[in-house]
């Protein structure tokens, strides 16, 4: 993650207290995501300097007119900055100053196979317990772990797997 990243995601978060509309732009952020990473070539238009700024920032107001003006404006100071490369890393920051703010948190879970609702749910019980905050998961299969969970959570990684403990088993057998 960049300084300019989180200078500029910070800021937009700022920005969205003070309108009081943090849940408005994250769903602008999230639509602006989808949209480039739908056509990325998109990002690669605005960033290049074959195109005129002016025609640039008219693109982007054209394409982007039912998002909230704010949003837009942060969107075309990115392009006048040269900065379009930091988009994706800033609506991260976004996203996890808004889940902080919020008392929520997101957990990237990665199983072997396909969780099931009951064990979600179980899971969820668990993380909100360990981190009294509210938890959302992402899943995610990885057929090479074999068996178990690894949990990635505010940045730290639970490695609950049957590969990492052959692995530990491997290693204690060699020394």
């Amino acid at each position: 993650m960049t300084d300019i990243s989180k200078e500029y995601g910070t800021a937009l978060f700022m920005l969205a207290c003070e309108k009081n509309a943090k849940n408005e732009y994250a769903r602008a952020l999230t639509e602006l995501e989808k949209a480039f990473t739908e056509s990325p070539e998109y990002l690669v238009l605005l960033s290049s300097p074959a195109v005129t700024l002016a025609e640039r920032l008219s693109a982007i107001e054209k394409a982007f007119v039912s998002l909230p003006e704010d949003v837009v404006s942060y969107l075309k100071l990115l392009c006048e900055k040269g900065r379009i490369s930091c988009f994706f890393e800033s609506a991260k920051v976004f996203r996890g100053l808004l889940e902080e703010s919020e008392q929520k948190m997101t957990a990237k879970v990665t199983s072997a196979v396909p969780l099931t609702d009951k064990e979600k749910s179980a899971l969820i019980t668990k993380l909100e317990t360990m981190c009294h905050k509210e938890i959302s998961l992402e899943t995610y299969i990885d057929k090479t772990l074999l068996g178990g969970l690894l949990v990635e959570l505010d940045g730290k990684v639970l490695d609950g797997t049957l590969k990492r403990r052959m692995r530990d088993v491997k290693e204690v057998m060699n020394q």
